[in-house]
């Protein structure tokens, strides 16, 4: 049956990344020894990223249905509605094993691969973010593979022509050894034209279409479900090649097959290429599958069944025909120069059926690949550690001598400063329906031929959700919609990428479950369904693993698009408002890790229910004209956000903020603490004067605790307390320090 195949041994399944336990389950389901490629369809199908087999029992306790949904977890990308005959197709992934490998081209596959994702469903694409994490950031190791990740990015995409809207780039010890690259693009699709990875109808034809294969990637699923030892970076075979022009090729050549009504499924040969999409496929839709491999599109010689099976060459997809149509669907991709060949068709027995030369090679249930994988319930653990972190005072410190010095080194640190050496190199407005570009709280893109608008934005705190794993992740939630919030944009749906360490380490697996916990508590409160997304764990080296990062993306919708705003102040004489409460801590914040150099420390305490009333209050606001500008106050507390709301836009303008008032009281409302001091539902805005009563009024309406606190205006940003003066910077200094500050470090 094998040929020349490889005899299969126990040794052979744990060198694949199996157990010995599922070896052995294996044969017991098979009923005899499995072949090589056999094997190969099973390593692969059942690693930890294919398989989910240590996260399925805590993901499904997550919201995955609401009013908008339209497609849920459980396909290429989720889809909300946005009203009409239009809706949203979006999705995030991990390429953080393949990025570190190989900095480029890990990159760049990371972005092609979330495309596919999206025109697969048989949406366009008109957007992607990113959300990137590194180890420190004066690290010389730190910025080569900044340079190499950037660079990926900003190749695949701006060759493909897509803008990049924007997204998150964080710097953290923990990640020298595996720095995350998380991609997250949108498309828009027609209500009617949503397609799905499902191989029906017994019969159907099964092509291959798009660039051909070769050996690349192989391996590509099982290398990213382990940890990396002093030998990962010799792993450059595993890491797929691009080619954007080619999957420019690919998307329109899909989507006008798709308009032929010709096709039946589709799905993205991503990880574990060609095995993933035969399993997957046939199981969604309970049939089967028969391939010929020898008819696969090689462009290597002498390529194994195995090889063929599992390579993770890029800009490939599988579909489904229907019967009596195949010339079409070759007119079509012969017409974009592609390959489209007949390489099986569908069957009514449940087996996939793998041939090369007519000869069979491997021959197994699609539900043994996919819905028998093993699931785990491993245990978990609250580590010692985690008093110890939350018992440490940051109020024992003392408060910095120099406020305006330490206010503007908060302002130029890595985490905070201007991202623009990042987001210059993509392109922002190709095509040409950017209306707000990286820089503020969300990129905004208006829907063509309607009066509505996109938000999109990426957040995570992994500070946070290290220090309290299931407040920080509810934290992550509640910052990604004020993010919305802040432009004006109703939350529809969110997509997260989920990245962890080993789970076969009860701390880590105990981090998993609270971060996921409270990701799906703060959804409950605020009515945002999780429509997709993915789980990546194994990110750690040599025993060290990153700091949870469960990374969150989402999508609102304006309208009308004229309505929406941006982070920065626009006009002398605005009166400046601060939204929500004053509880705010020093623990885990960016002042305590960048000027103290500790990440300790209780957060401050998360009122689900007041966030959300803070969202609507802003939302209201916008939309009755009351509101210049909105920035959520995050990293760096209330200074800072001050300061990026006089520093990030167009032109520069200063502002005079008074912190008098019954927030000052007690003896532990330090300046620093006032300050630097984060804490979550916190928003600042500008109202015209004219506006003013109104929106006091508008305020009351919403109960929810505000204030006055300035006025725009000035050559400096003058914040005082008690009539002292705490910071005073001048324009020049303060945009210096966030403009240069980026580059300083790293670049």
């Amino acid at each position: 049956m094998t040929g020349a195949e490889p005899k299969v041994t126990l040794d052979l399944a744990l060198g694949s990344g199996l157990t010995a336990e599922e070896y052995d389950r294996i044969i017991r389901r098979l009923g005899r020894e499995p072949s090589f490629t056999e094997l190969g369809l099973f390593s692969a199908l059942w690693s930890e990223h294919c398989a989910y087999k240590h996260s399925r029992v805590f993901l499904r306790g997550l919201p995955t249905t609401g009013p908008a949904v339209l497609q849920g977890p459980g396909e290429n990308a989720g889809i909300v509605d946005l009203g009409g005959d239009l809706a949203l197709a979006f999705k995030i992934e991990s390429h953080n094993h393949p990025s570190f490998i190989e900095p480029l081209q890990g990159a760049a596959t990371g972005v092609g691969g979330i495309l596919r994702d999206i025109f697969t469903m048989g949406a366009r694409p008109i957007a992607v973010l990113d959300s990137l994490r590194f180890g420190a950031a004066e690290d010389p190791k730190s910025r080569r593979l900044i340079e190499g990740v950037v660079s990926g990015i900003s190749w695949y995409g701006n060759c493909f022509g897509v803008p990049n809207l924007g997204g998150e780039v964080g710097f953290a010890p923990e990640y020298a050894g595996n720095p995350l690259v998380n991609a997250m693009a949108v498309g828009l699709v027609r209500k009617d034209r949503i397609f799905r990875a499902r191989a029906e109808g017994p019969g159907n034809p099964v092509f291959y279409v798009g660039a051909k294969t070769g050996r690349d990637g192989i391996h590509g699923a099982t290398m990213a479900s382990a940890t990396f030892d002093e030998g990962a970076e010799e792993r450059r075979p595993t890491v797929q090649v691009g080619d954007p022009f080619t999957e420019k090729l690919l998307l329109e050549a899909c989507l006008e097959a798709m308009e032929t009504g010709a096709i039946v499924g589709i799905q993205d040969m991503g990880a574990a290429g060609l095995a993933c999409a035969c399993s997957e496929m046939p199981a969604r839709a309970g049939t089967g599958m028969e391939v010929e491999l020898s008819r696969v599109p090689q462009r290597e010689r002498a390529m194994t069944p195995y090889e063929i099976m599992l390579s993770e060459s890029q800009e490939r997809m599988l579909l489904v025909a229907a019967r009596g149509r195949e010339e079409e669907i070759k007119r079509v991709f012969s017409k974009w120069e592609l390959d489209a060949v007949e390489i099986g068709h569908v069957t009514d027995d449940g087996i996939l059926r793998v041939k090369m030369d007519g000869r069979v090679v491997g021959e197994v249930p699609v539900r043994a690949l996919t819905d028998e994988a093993p699931v785990y319930e491993k245990p978990t653990s609250r580590p010692e550690w985690q008093d110890g972190l939350e018992a440490f005072d940051p109020l024992s410190l003392p408060v910095p001598v120099d406020l305006t010095e330490t206010f503007l080194a908060l302002m130029g640190s890595p985490a905070i400063a201007s991202k623009e050496w990042v987001y210059r190199q993509y392109d922002q407005q190709v095509g040409i329906n950017t209306l707000v570009m990286p820089g503020s709280d969300a990129g905004v893109l208006r829907i063509k031929g309607t009066r509505k608008a996109v938000a999109v934005t990426t957040d995570c705190n992994a500070r946070f959700v290290y220090l309290n794993p299931r407040v920080g992740a509810a934290m992550a939630v509640a910052e990604a919609a004020r993010n919305l919030a802040v432009t004006g944009a109703r939350p529809l749906g969110l997509t997260d990428c989920l990245n962890f360490g080993s789970p076969e380490r009860p701390e880590i697996l105990w981090q998993f479950k609270e971060a996921v916990a409270g990701i799906a508590e703060a959804c409950r409160a605020l009515d945002i369904p999780v429509v997709g997304g993915n789980v990546s764990f194994y990110n750690e080296t040599l025993g060290q693993a990153i700091l949870p990062t469960p990374v969150i993306g989402m999508a609102g919708l304006i309208e009308p698009a004229e309505s929406r705003r941006t982070q920065w102040f626009e006009r002398e004489g605005d009166r400046i408002a601060l939204l929500g409460p004053e509880a705010v801590s020093l623990g885990g914040s960016e002042y305590l890790w960048a000027i103290h150099g500790k990440m300790a420390g209780r957060l401050a305490p998360l009122d689900l229910q007041q966030e959300r009333r803070v969202h609507e209050a802003c939302r209201g606001a916008i939309a009755a004209g009351l509101v210049r500008g909105a920035h959520d106050c995050s990293e760096g507390g209330l200074a800072v956000t001050l300061g990026e709301s006089c520093v990030s836009g167009p032109k520069p303008i200063g502002a005079t903020v008074e912190l008098d008032g019954d927030e000052l009281d007690g003896d532990d409302r330090r300046a620093d603490l006032v300050l630097f001091g984060e804490g979550p539902s916190r928003v600042v805005v500008s109202v015209p004067p004219e506006g003013e009563r109104h929106f006091e009024r508008l305020m009351g309406e919403f109960a929810l605790p505000w204030r006055w606190i300035g006025r725009v205006g000035g050559e400096e940003l003058v914040v005082t307390r008690g009539g002292v003066v705490a910071i005073a910077a001048p324009l020049d200094r303060m945009a210096h320090a966030w403009r240069a500050g980026f580059e300083r470090h790293v670049a």
